[in-house]
Protein backbone atom coordinates (compact mmCIF):
# COMPACT_ATOMS: atom_id res chain seq x y z
CA UNK A 1 0.00 0.00 0.00
CA UNK A 2 2.92 2.24 0.99
CA UNK A 3 4.63 1.68 -2.19
CA UNK A 4 1.48 2.13 -4.37
CA UNK A 5 1.55 6.00 -2.52
CA UNK A 6 5.33 6.78 -3.24
CA UNK A 7 4.96 5.66 -6.86
CA UNK A 8 1.56 7.89 -7.51
CA UNK A 9 3.40 10.15 -6.12
CA UNK A 10 7.02 10.00 -7.88
CA UNK A 11 4.32 9.79 -11.16
CA UNK A 12 2.43 12.96 -10.57
CA UNK A 13 5.17 15.00 -9.94
CA UNK A 14 7.24 14.00 -13.06
CA UNK A 15 4.11 14.86 -14.75
CA UNK A 16 3.89 18.24 -13.03
CA UNK A 17 7.94 18.74 -14.03
CA UNK A 18 7.65 17.64 -17.65
CA UNK A 19 3.96 19.32 -18.05
CA UNK A 20 5.92 22.92 -16.30
CA UNK A 21 8.06 23.45 -19.41
CA UNK A 22 11.06 23.63 -17.67
CA UNK A 23 14.37 22.44 -18.69
CA UNK A 24 16.21 19.45 -16.88
CA UNK A 25 20.32 20.51 -16.50
CA UNK A 26 22.01 19.93 -19.77
CA UNK A 27 18.61 20.12 -22.11
CA UNK A 28 17.08 23.02 -24.22
CA UNK A 29 15.20 24.87 -22.72
CA UNK A 30 11.39 24.48 -24.73
CA UNK A 31 11.19 28.00 -25.71
CA UNK A 32 14.52 27.75 -27.17
CA UNK A 33 13.77 24.67 -29.33
CA UNK A 34 13.78 24.83 -33.20
CA UNK A 35 15.08 23.40 -36.59
CA UNK A 36 18.64 24.75 -37.87
CA UNK A 37 18.74 27.45 -35.03
CA UNK A 38 22.30 27.51 -34.31
CA UNK A 39 24.45 27.38 -36.85
CA UNK A 40 27.76 25.19 -38.00
CA UNK A 41 30.80 26.71 -35.58
CA UNK A 42 34.14 24.72 -34.96
CA UNK A 43 35.38 23.44 -38.24
CA UNK A 44 38.51 21.19 -36.30
CA UNK A 45 39.19 19.40 -33.28
CA UNK A 46 41.63 21.23 -31.42
CA UNK A 47 42.46 20.91 -27.72
CA UNK A 48 40.84 17.35 -27.95
CA UNK A 49 41.69 13.81 -27.38
CA UNK A 50 40.03 10.89 -28.17
CA UNK A 51 41.09 7.41 -26.65
CA UNK A 52 39.11 4.45 -27.84
CA UNK A 53 38.40 2.15 -24.45
CA UNK A 54 36.49 -1.10 -25.61
CA UNK A 55 34.61 -1.85 -28.80
CA UNK A 56 32.85 -5.13 -30.02
CA UNK A 57 31.51 -6.25 -32.88
CA UNK A 58 27.62 -6.52 -32.89
CA UNK A 59 26.75 -8.78 -35.93
CA UNK A 60 28.28 -11.31 -33.23
CA UNK A 61 25.92 -10.35 -30.88
CA UNK A 62 22.14 -11.06 -30.04
CA UNK A 63 21.25 -7.90 -31.85
CA UNK A 64 23.09 -9.25 -35.12
CA UNK A 65 23.29 -5.63 -36.58
CA UNK A 66 26.09 -7.01 -39.17
CA UNK A 67 29.33 -4.58 -39.81
CA UNK A 68 28.33 -2.14 -36.40
CA UNK A 69 30.01 -1.56 -33.48
CA UNK A 70 29.28 -0.62 -30.42
CA UNK A 71 32.27 1.20 -28.75
CA UNK A 72 32.96 3.00 -25.26
CA UNK A 73 35.30 6.31 -25.72
CA UNK A 74 36.95 8.72 -23.07
CA UNK A 75 37.37 12.07 -24.54
CA UNK A 76 39.33 14.89 -22.75
CA UNK A 77 38.89 18.27 -24.11
CA UNK A 78 41.21 21.10 -22.28
CA UNK A 79 39.98 24.52 -21.64
CA UNK A 80 39.50 26.45 -24.80
CA UNK A 81 39.15 23.44 -26.63
CA UNK A 82 36.95 22.42 -29.15
CA UNK A 83 35.13 19.31 -30.66
CA UNK A 84 34.19 19.97 -34.51
CA UNK A 85 30.72 20.08 -36.06
CA UNK A 86 28.90 16.77 -36.47
CA UNK A 87 26.08 14.98 -36.80
CA UNK A 88 25.20 11.70 -35.37
CA UNK A 89 22.95 10.71 -38.20
CA UNK A 90 24.28 7.37 -38.46
CA UNK A 91 25.95 7.18 -34.70
CA UNK A 92 23.44 7.78 -31.56
CA UNK A 93 25.43 7.83 -28.40
CA UNK A 94 24.90 9.13 -25.03
CA UNK A 95 27.69 11.22 -23.47
CA UNK A 96 28.65 11.24 -19.83
CA UNK A 97 30.22 14.31 -18.46
CA UNK A 98 32.84 12.82 -15.74
CA UNK A 99 34.57 16.11 -14.56
CA UNK A 100 34.73 19.35 -16.00
CA UNK A 101 32.20 21.05 -18.16
CA UNK A 102 31.07 21.46 -22.07
CA UNK A 103 29.01 23.82 -23.67
CA UNK A 104 27.46 22.28 -26.68
CA UNK A 105 26.17 24.38 -29.72
CA UNK A 106 23.34 22.08 -30.78
CA UNK A 107 21.67 22.83 -34.00
CA UNK A 108 18.09 22.38 -32.71
CA UNK A 109 18.35 24.79 -29.67
CA UNK A 110 19.09 28.49 -30.11
CA UNK A 111 21.07 28.84 -27.41
CA UNK A 112 24.43 27.03 -25.66
CA UNK A 113 23.45 23.96 -23.66
CA UNK A 114 25.79 23.67 -20.55
CA UNK A 115 26.45 19.97 -19.47
CA UNK A 116 28.27 19.65 -15.92
CA UNK A 117 30.03 16.86 -14.75
CA UNK A 118 27.27 13.76 -13.44
CA UNK A 119 25.02 15.09 -16.40
CA UNK A 120 24.09 12.57 -19.25
CA UNK A 121 23.47 13.54 -22.95
CA UNK A 122 21.84 11.59 -25.71
CA UNK A 123 23.02 12.42 -29.22
CA UNK A 124 20.47 11.11 -31.55
CA UNK A 125 19.70 11.11 -35.48
CA UNK A 126 18.52 15.37 -35.08
CA UNK A 127 21.52 16.19 -33.47
CA UNK A 128 24.40 18.21 -35.16
CA UNK A 129 26.60 20.31 -32.89
CA UNK A 130 29.97 21.36 -31.98
CA UNK A 131 31.23 21.91 -28.58
CA UNK A 132 33.46 23.66 -26.49
CA UNK A 133 35.33 23.88 -22.85
CA UNK A 134 34.57 26.95 -21.71
CA UNK A 135 35.48 25.75 -18.17
CA UNK A 136 39.09 26.30 -16.65
CA UNK A 137 39.57 22.82 -16.38
CA UNK A 138 40.06 19.76 -18.29
CA UNK A 139 36.76 18.43 -18.98
CA UNK A 140 36.50 14.76 -19.60
CA UNK A 141 33.59 12.48 -20.58
CA UNK A 142 32.49 9.07 -21.29
CA UNK A 143 30.79 8.29 -25.27
CA UNK A 144 28.73 5.14 -25.32
CA UNK A 145 28.09 4.74 -29.42
CA UNK A 146 26.73 2.70 -32.23
CA UNK A 147 28.28 2.98 -35.56
CA UNK A 148 29.16 1.40 -38.96
CA UNK A 149 32.03 -0.69 -38.78
CA UNK A 150 33.71 1.29 -41.87
CA UNK A 151 33.18 4.84 -40.10
CA UNK A 152 36.41 6.77 -38.87
CA UNK A 153 37.42 5.21 -35.12
CA UNK A 154 38.08 8.41 -33.53
CA UNK A 155 34.79 10.75 -35.13
CA UNK A 156 33.69 12.97 -32.08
Amino acid sequence: MRTAFFFRTAVATAALLLGAGTAFPGECPADKVGTDVMKPGATANSGATDNVLGAMDLGEQATMLPDHMFRLRQLEIQPGGEVAWHSHGEPPAIICVVSGEMTEYRSTCAVPILHKAGEVAPEVKTTSHWCKNTGTQTAVLLSADMLHASADDHMM
